[in-house]
């Protein structure tokens, strides 16, 4: 197809100033537009809709390419064809900054995020991250429960408020949370 578009003139233009289609003798709008090839992606010619979509259905781009060019070719897209180096190993944290502890060895020993959501801080109310099942959301509030229950620690009246609060978030994370 591209053999004889290559022989159109570029630039026609309708008597009422709209450029025409490319495809040697169509004179609808050409309002669509292809690239002239492979090497010249940022070439065009305009079709209207009847030919983009002959075009189109005829667009190869990886024809003529070895296997070994089209591995390639997809190997650059994915860097978007900039150069690259080997990451070689890990960082060294002696010489490197890291205020917000991204290479700790030990995910507890990193600061608690605080939580903007309802669903969040009954999350950390529980001491439980996502993803949550309702197995593990109703293990952690059972054992919570007993450990904070106003009987198990001699009537404290810190223990009963602590276990409201646990009330509260497990009732919210029942009700919000998607299992």
């Amino acid at each position: 197809m591209t053999s004889h578009l290559e022989s159109v003139s570029r630039g026609q233009e309708s008597s009422a100033g709209l450029r025409l289609c490319d495809h040697p003798g169509c004179q609808a709008p050409g309002v669509y537009r292809a690239p002239k090839s492979r090497d010249a992606l940022r070439e065009y010619y305009w079709f209207c809709l009847d030919h983009i979509r002959a075009y189109n259905l005829a667009w190869n781009y990886y024809s003529g390419m070895s296997e070994a060019d089209v591995e390639r070719e997809r190997r650059g897209d994915t860097v978007w064809h900039r150069p690259t180096w080997p990451f070689s190993g890990r960082p060294d944290p002696d010489n490197m900054r890291d205020p917000f502890g991204l290479f700790d060895d030990d995910p507890e020993d990193r600061p608690a995020r605080e939580a903007t959501t309802p669903e969040g801080q009954a999350m950390l109310v529980l001491g439980l991250t996502p993803p949550l099942s309702q197995a593990t959301l109703k293990q952690r509030y059972k054992e919570l429960v007993k450990q904070h229950h106003p009987d198990a620690n001699g009537g404290d009246t810190s223990a009963e408020e602590r276990l409201k609060t646990i009330n509260h978030a497990y009732d919210l994370l029942k009700k919000t949370a998607t299992f």
